[in-house]
């Protein structure tokens, strides 16, 4: 180490290097886990023995596509963020980094669904009403799925995620 150079200054380049995700794992791991939030909701569903049967496939899209979402965007900052630190921080970071995208990826889609929905009676695009109407729309959306939405995930979502935590945590050493 040269003199007066801190160590987390010699450490931040390869800090900014564990942004680069081998992209085998990036894609691969978005299908994977996109795939593994489904069948979580799926499950969740039939164990709660509340099987939507009429939108059952937009469920799954949806479930799948919020599951995609936060690994493609979360994975290179759990990276980041855990790089060269002990392994129960490696494994706080992916649990809450990944549970918390996972949420709020699918939170954020079923919002803009909900929005789609809704948008035939609100204003013109632009105006202040508008505005309104879209911050309090997908302000209700988010909230109504934090109410029906996650409980799903939880039975097999949560083990999945605690699972996938101890593995991240493990391979990014």
């Amino acid at each position: 180490m040269k003199s007066g150079t801190a160590p987390h200054q010699e450490n931040s380049g390869t800090r900014f290097a564990a942004l680069r995700v081998p992209l085998p794992a990036w894609l691969g791991g978005t299908v994977l886990w996109g795939a593994a939030m489904a069948i979580s909701a799926w499950v969740g569903f039939a164990l709660l023995q509340n099987i939507p049967v009429t939108h059952d496939d937009e469920l799954m899209l949806l479930y799948f596509s919020g599951g995609a979402l936060a690994w493609f965007f979360v994975l290179p900052l759990i990276r980041f963020l855990s790089h060269a630190r002990p392994a129960e921080t490696r494994f706080a970071t992916a649990l809450l980094l990944l549970g918390a995208g996972t949420i709020a990826m699918t939170a954020f889609l079923f919002a803009m669904q909900y929005r789609l929905f809704y948008a035939q009676w609100h204003a013109p695009f632009g105006s202040r009403i508008w505005v309104f109407q879209f911050v309090f729309t997908s302000a209700g959306a988010v909230y109504q799925f934090a109410v029906l939405g996650i409980r799903p995930l939880l039975p097999v979502g949560g083990a999945v995620l605690v699972l996938m935590s101890l593995l991240l945590a493990r391979r990014s050493r």
